[in-house]
């Protein structure tokens, strides 16, 4: 039987910090995997794919044809958590907090939308169903690692954010903080590559559906909403409200939101503020002074660029901000809440640059 992978750790680490990674045969959970394999702290105990148990990776992706020691994968019923230390949830919503509430022991990383709303209520209409573990949610820390990393060490629980929300809040959150933009008004359209919408098997995203076209969707109700408005609004200390309209455009990974915001102070002061907040932050850039964020500036990385732009319209700015949706805002992410959870360097495992072209 092969053996888990595992590479040497960093000094001062006594044994590698052993996880399980479910929902693996996904985009998310495969992702998580490819980054996990070079982290000098992790050793891959377990990996699951309920529809494709007893399968290998390479079975069922073959860019992990060279790491046969990865383990075979198995239910989720089925692994040992009891050997586990930390669990990376790439489960869809409501199967992943079904799951995920039963286990004791091992921290919690979990990559769907399930604790990241801390009302039920608003979980229930976002969702279509009641949560499945509603007693978890105030005690599931939102990991937005930039404004979550007090709250990370020793962590039991964390909910890492959508890919959406992870770029528009980036963007958004020091303006709103500091009070130079409005609550109200807030529009916000974005971009993404096709796997943000999963790897199941969709009509709408067959190649002659994608292909030389652009789509919205969810037009007026995307899920990931209210997660905005939630920590907007307690940056703001009151109610947001945005207009958010998703577009499918045919890539397969990169994420660009184009945020228009009223403003209450020069867009100089904006440019400054994201300045002042990201200058020593590694994997957040404010980019120079006229340059638009481009997806191709962040791809396959944990980086996020971004940058401010005043709008032909006085008392208005445009924030633009582009990311990897499957590694800054999925993944790769979860690896930096991961890292802080368990003491290590953030940026631990993912130091990658970007790959270009």
């Amino acid at each position: 039987m092969p053996h888990p992978i595992v590479f040497d750790t960093q000094p001062g680490m006594t044994k590698p910090i052993r996880i399980a990674v479910l929902g693996a045969s996904g985009y998310t959970g495969a992702d998580l995997v490819r980054l996990a394999l070079t982290h000098p702290n992790i050793e891959i105990a377990a990996l699951s794919a309920n529809s494709k148990a007893g399968l290998t990776m390479a079975e069922i992706w073959p860019h992990f044809a060279p790491y046969p020691g990865l383990p075979r994968l198995i239910t989720s019923e089925a692994v040992d958590y009891a050997s586990i230390d930390a669990v990376f949830g790439c489960l869809p919503h409501a199967a992943s907090a079904s799951l995920l509430s039963t286990l004791a022991g091992p921290k919690i990383i979990d990559l769907s939308a399930d604790f990241r709303l801390k009302d039920s209520a608003t979980y229930a209409d976002w969702y279509g169903g009641a949560h499945p573990a509603p007693a978890l949610l105030p005690g599931a820390i939102y990991g937005l690692t930039e404004y979550a990393r007090d709250s990370l060490p020793g962590a039991a629980l964390v909910a890492c954010p959508g890919c959406y929300p992870t770029a528009v809040l980036l963007a958004l959150l020091p303006l709103m903080a500091a009070n130079a933009i409005g609550p109200d008004r807030i529009t916000i359209n974005a971009i993404s590559g096709v796997s943000g919408s999963g790897r199941s098997l969709k009509e709408a995203n067959l190649f002659p559906e994608i292909a030389e076209a652009v789509a919205p969707y969810a037009v007026g109700r995307h899920r990931h909403m209210p997660e905005m408005e939630q920590e907007l609004s307690a940056a703001a200390n009151q109610p947001v409200i945005l207009s958010f309209t998703p577009h499918l455009v045919p890539m397969n990974r990169g994420e660009l939101v184009t945020c228009i915001v009223e403003t209450t102070r020069p867009v100089a002061d904006l440019r400054a503020i994201l300045q002042a907040r990201y200058a020593a932050e590694p994997f957040v850039h404010l980019l120079p002074e006229g340059t638009p964020p481009a997806t191709r500036m962040v791809r396959g990385s944990n980086h996020a660029v971004l940058n401010v732009f005043a709008d032909r319209v006085p008392g208005r700015a445009i924030v633009i901000a582009a990311i990897d949706n499957l590694v800054k805002g999925s993944s790769g992410q979860a690896i930096q809440n991961f890292n802080l959870m368990f003491g290590l360097p953030e940026t631990t495992g993912l130091q990658a640059a970007p790959l270009f072209p």
